[in-house]
This record gives structure tokens, C-alpha cells and sequence, in this order.
């Protein structure tokens, strides 16, 4: 038998009062889907203005960061809302077309994220560990071919994410229940979900990581070897504050890049654990609490990861500090510009309206003819 629970307007039973919950927990988590993505793309677009439209801090580390910012856009443009969605639907609501785009444009933003990551680690390790192989300039034309190419790389392992997502019909063995989602493989899947799902933690995940760890180990010896053979006769005394100054100047760099790489490892852990755990039980639809609320955090804490590298840099350098606050208060002030003009736009116009009513007024029939008396007041 329902329990029935009284409210304002009657009763409801159990089963409504779940459905509305569920409905305000949905609203809740799009909600933070949204103060996500309003961030990361303040933050982002930001970063990418600074470092194209300012030349001096156009350099290698910066132009591969600029490409990180541009696929964080991407994933916050079209797969965050995505996301999002399915917390306020029990329905895949952008079709089949969509269903193989999205988790396309998701794969690759991932795949661009953490290969642009490992491409700055080993530019920091030829910058530190053999600063004699790496060439005193390299032309924005080299560095934009580089992030050229791994976007092309990352485009191209995505192809089969796009191929084999469909949608298809799964089961929920407690409720007896069938719902239809965009899924990489069907509810018989076998063992192409756990294949896939490995595949995509050693690719995404496990190989970068561990080839940045490598480049970071020798950038480490190397920077305390650095710190340990500075000079430190007196007459040397320029020598040694000089070898100092650059010795601190790739801390930071490599400190950046590494605070950057700890960002990604900690929010897509849980994400790929997750998906690991799901893939070794496809056929099973787990409706606990538990899972749902891991879910929603892991998927969260993946998405946040693409707002939080330009305010970590913002922290990190003062020198993008200094520019970011520069771009901010010109975009704002252009914002500020607009508006004061729309607004004069406007009040001119209401005015001219209430000037023209103001005359069709004073309009008086005289002697059966129309006389029009103008008021220039």
C-alpha cells in the first residue's frame, strides 16, 4: 500500500515526492554545471586573448596553453550542457547525430587536454635538462604546428568513439524498468565496454602520466644539480645571482606545468574509475544512492578541471596576472561602453516617441481642417 503525504494543494504519493526530488536535485546539479562552464569560459577565453594579443609573453609554454584553454572551451561549449541534460531528462534529447558527436567533441577536448599537457612537460625537460639542444627561438609558426598536430592526433583516436556510439536500450533489473541513453557499445556488450574502458584509461590517463612523471624526474635532478653547482667565489658574485635568477625563473615554469598536470590527474580519476566499474558491470544498471552521488561528483570534478587552469595561473604567475586583469578590465570596460550607448540609444528614442505623441496631440480640428501645432518644448 503508498503512503500518502499531505501537502498544500491535496496529497501526493511516495513516488511523486521522489520524482520531485530527483527534479530539484537535477536543477541543482545543472546549476553547478552552469556556474562551471560561465567560469571556465571567463576564465579561458581570457587566457587565450592575453596570450595572442600580448606579445611578449607569446612563447612556447604559453602558445600550448592557449591550446589547452581553446579544447577546455570546446568540452565546456557543447558537452557540459550535454551533461547536464541528463539530470533533468530520462531521455537522450539530441538524436542519434548527437549522440555521436558529443561523446566525439568530448574525447577529443580530453585527448588534446593531457597530450598538450605531456608536450609541455617535455618542453620544459629540453628547456631545463638540455637547454643546449633547444633553440633560442622557435617561430610562433613551429609551436602552432605542433598544437596543430596534436589536435589532429586526438581527432583521430576519437574517430572510433564516434563510430561506435549509439544509442541503445538498457534494463533495470530491480524495477523491471527500460530506459534509452546514448552508450558506447549495447546492453550485451561482452567484452567490448571493458576493453574500451581500458583502452581509454592507458591512453588518456595512465601512458601521459607516466611519461610526464619520467620527463619530471630528470627535471627535478636537474634543477638541484643547477641549485648545487652555482658559483659562490666573491668575484663571481653577478655569476651566481644571474644562475640564481634562472634557476628560480624554471622552477616556476616547471612548478606551472606541474600544478597544471596535478589538476588533471585528480579530477578524471574518478571519472575513469568510475567508467572502469561500470564497464565490468554493463549488463547491470546500478541504481544505488551511493553510485549516483560518485557519479555526479566524478562527472563534476572532470568538468571542473577545464575552468581551473587559468585561475591557477593566475596564481602561479604575476605576470599573467597583471596582463588577465588588463584583458578583464578592457572587456569590461567595452561592456560598460556598449551599454551606456544602448541606453543613450534608448532614451534617445523615447524620447523622440513621446516628443511625436506629444505633437499628434496638439492636433485640433479647426473650422473642419487639421492644423498642426508643432511643440518644440
Amino acid at each position: 500500500m503508498e503512503h500518502v503525504y499531505p501537502n498544500a494543494s491535496g496529497s501526493v504519493t511516495a513516488a511523486q515526492i521522489s520524482a520531485r526530488t530527483m527534479w530539484y536535485t537535477g536543477v541543482a546539479i545543472a546549476a553547478v554545471y552552469g556556474v562551471i562552464s560561465l567560469l571556465g569560459l571567463i576564465g579561458n577565453i581570457t587566457l587565450i586573448i592575453t596570450f595572442c594579443s600580448v606579445k611578449s609573453i607569446r612563447n612556447v609554454p604559453n602558445l600550448f596553453m592557449s591550446s589547452l584553454a581553446l579544447g577546455d572551451v570546446l568540452l565546456l561549449v557543447t558537452c557540459a550542457p550535454v551533461d547536464a541534460s541528463r539530470y533533468l531528462s530520462e531521455e537522450w534529447l539530441f538524436g542519434r547525430v548527437g549522440c555521436k558527436v558529443i561523446p566525439f567533441i568530448q574525447l577529443t577536448s580530453v585527448g588534446v587536454s593531457v597530450f598538450t599537457l605531456t608536450a609541455l612537460s617535455a618542453d620544459r625537460y629540453r628547456a631545463i635538462v638540455k637547454p643546449l639542444d633547444n633553440p633560442a627561438s622557435i617561430s610562433t609558426t613551429s609551436i602552432l604546428l605542433r598544437a596543430a598536430l596534436i589536435w589532429l592526433f586526438s581527432l583521430v583516436l576519437a574517430i572510433p568513439e564516434a563510430i561506435f556510439s549509439d544509442l541503445h536500450t538498457f534494463n533495470v533489473t530491480s524495477t523491471n524498468e527500460s530506459f534509452i541513453t546514448c552508450a558506447p557499445y549495447p546492453n550485451a556488450g561482452g567484452l567490448h565496454p571493458m576493453i574500451h574502458s581500458m583502452a581509454s584509461f592507458i591512453i588518456y590517463y595512465l601512458i601521459p602520466l607516466l611519461v610526464i612523471s619520467i620527463y619530471y624526474t630528470f627535471i627535478a635532478r636537474s634543477l638541484l644539480r643547477s641549485s648545487s653547482d652555482l658559483p659562490v667565489e666573491g668575484n663571481v658574485h653577478a655569476r651566481r645571482q644571474a644562475s640564481i635568477k634562472r634557476v628560480e625563473s624554471r622552477k616556476r615554469l616547471a612548478k606551472t606545468v606541474l600544478v597544471f598536470v596535478g589538476l588533471f590527474a585528480v579530477c578524471w580519476l574518478p571519472s575513469h574509475i568510475i567508467y572502469l566499474y561500470r564497464s565490468y558491470h554493463y549488463s547491470q544498471v546500478d541504481t544505488s544512492l551511493v553510485h549516483f552521488v560518485c557519479s555526479v561528483l566524478a562527472r563534476i570534478l572532470a568538468f571542473t578541471n577545464s575552468c581551473l587552469n587559468p585561475f591557477a595561473l593566475y596564481l602561479l604567475s604575476k605576470t599573467f596576472k597583471k596582463q588577465f586583469n588588463q584583458q578583464l578590465c578592457c572587456c569590461c570596460h567595452m561592456i560598460v561602453k556598449h551599454s551606456s550607448h544602448s541606453l543613450t540609444h534608448y532614451n534617445t528614442h523615447v524620447t523622440s516617441v513621446r516628443s511625436t505623441h506629444h505633437s499628434m496631440a496638439s492636433l485640433s480640428i479647426i473650422n473642419g481642417r487639421q492644423v498642426c501645432q508643432e511643440d518644440f518644448v
